[in-house]
């Protein structure tokens, strides 16, 4: 594991129905239609083999967003789907080969694997657009700073993935349907020690909902907005109790990263 409780931890599985860590909305609500530019993801090696599950956001017919630690090597090639009910919708679905759509993942060049929460971010240039009515939207530079911890500062988190997640003696009672679920956590820690200049950490908890393992990489909406404040990225503990890791999209860097391939 990573010296935080997260990522290639809160990506790794949940691949064929098999419960373990990677990250997804706990103590959520079923989202229907209502994020449909949300997607869950596979990505695979060079030989098509499934690697891990993540989720994302689709910004443009072409380019689909997401965490660093979900499109790094091996990952050479990324399936999508965009149904709301993955694990129950037309049989087989292809999961976890073939999805709606195919594409390239690319990592920003700054990703490091020992310290992926510091760069935690990714894109995916899909093979053939996906038009869709509305997209998610990037903050503008910097935009988060104005936030304040507080229960009233809301984010609208949405994701595939684990929704139940237990110590490992009570494993067995995971849940980790592929469905589109969502939560409304509210802000905790912006610009702390802990957080650094690049996370948020959000609730997590029966009352607001929050992220878990399977949803890595899914976005957290400022507010009821489009607007993507961050992706999941971390958590604090192995059940995904209190607290929940986002890196936020809103730094130079990580803008003019997306930026560049929206521009393509």
């Amino acid at each position: 594991m990573k010296k935080i409780w997260f990522a290639l931890v809160a990506t790794l599985a949940l691949l064929l129905g098999a419960s373990a860590p990677a990250g997804a909305v706990t103590n959520g609500t079923l989202d229907g239609n209502g994020h449909p530019y949300v997607g869950l993801m596979v990505a695979q090696d060079a030989a098509g083999n499934p690697l891990w599950r993540c989720s994302g956001t689709l910004l443009s017919p072409t380019v689909y967003l997401t965490a660093g630690h979900c499109t790094e090597a091996p990952a050479a090639h990324v399936e999508i789907w965009f149904a709301a009910d993955v694990e129950h919708g037309i049989p087989g679905n292809g999961y976890p080969r073939n999805g709606d759509v195919g594409g390239t993942p690319h990592t920003i060049p700054s990703f490091d694997t020992d310290a992926f929460f510091l760069h935690d971010v990714g894109v995916v240039v899909l093979d053939t657009p996906m038009p869709m009515s509305t997209y998610g939207a990037l903050p503008s530079t910097n935009q988060l700073d104005a936030l304040k911890p507080s229960r009233a500062t809301t984010f609208t988190s949405v994701g595939y993935g684990l929704q139940k997640a237990f110590p490992d003696a009570a494993a067995w009672k995971e849940s980790a349907l592929r469905i589109r679920m969502v939560a409304h956590p509210h802000l905790l820690q912006i610009n702390t020690g802990f957080t650094g200049p690049q996370s948020l950490l959000l609730s997590n908890n029966a009352n607001t909902g929050g992220t878990c393992f399977g949803d890595s990489g899914g976005p957290n909406f400022l507010g009821t907005s489009n607007v993507v404040a961050g992706v999941t990225s971390f958590g604090i503990n192995p059940t995904c109790a209190g607290t929940g890791g986002v890196f936020r999209v809103d730094r130079p860097d990580v803008l003019a990263f997306v930026n560049g391939y929206l521009a393509d």
